[in-house]
């Protein structure tokens, strides 16, 4: 069952008590990479494996997502800045433990392509964060592994 988790701000990404950032650079310029993260909410599934299933809430204010495991989120849009930044916060989970999360995706030029940048700002019980810090090298691969499947998503795309 979800409940609902403590309401933070954008700034929540700067100080959390766990922070978990990781990045990784496609070969898709940032519009498109934006595109991607914020207007094809639905599409998400296809490129981010754990990731089962995205849909836009609230006019497109909010998100509903699941997680592989049956982990749900209620998702509140806290920026939205085209090619550059798109920023969410779980407003509720059914994930043990947590109590308050914002990922923030940071959109940079590099070269043709675009630097992703994301940071997972999490709090949550002292069991919450020990894992979360034991499965750091897991959610990064996951990461990796869902950055190259947009890049080829993207490149595979017309334009």
């Amino acid at each position: 069952m979800a409940r609902r988790l403590r309401s933070v701000g954008l700034d929540f990404v700067g100080t959390a008590p766990l922070r978990l950032v990781f990045a990784a650079e496609v070969s898709a310029p940032p519009d498109a990479v934006y595109r991607a993260l914020a207007d094809d909410v639905e599409g998400w599934p296809g490129w981010f494996t754990g990731v089962t299933a995205a849909v836009p809430a609230d006019g497109g204010a909010g998100r509903a997502v699941r997680l592989r495991g049956g982990v749900v989120f209620r998702e509140t849009v806290v920026a939205a800045e085209p090619a550059e930044r798109y920023a969410y916060r779980i407003d509720s989970s059914n994930a043990p433990g947590l109590r308050a999360l914002v990922e923030e995706w940071r959109l940079t030029p590099a070269g043709t392509g675009t630097r992703v940048r994301w940071t997972f700002a999490a709090d949550g019980t002292p069991v919450f964060r020990f894992a979360l810090r034991r499965g750091r090298a897991v959610v990064g691969r996951s990461f990796r592994d869902a950055m190259r499947s947009l890049d080829r998503r993207l490149t595979a795309a017309p334009a």
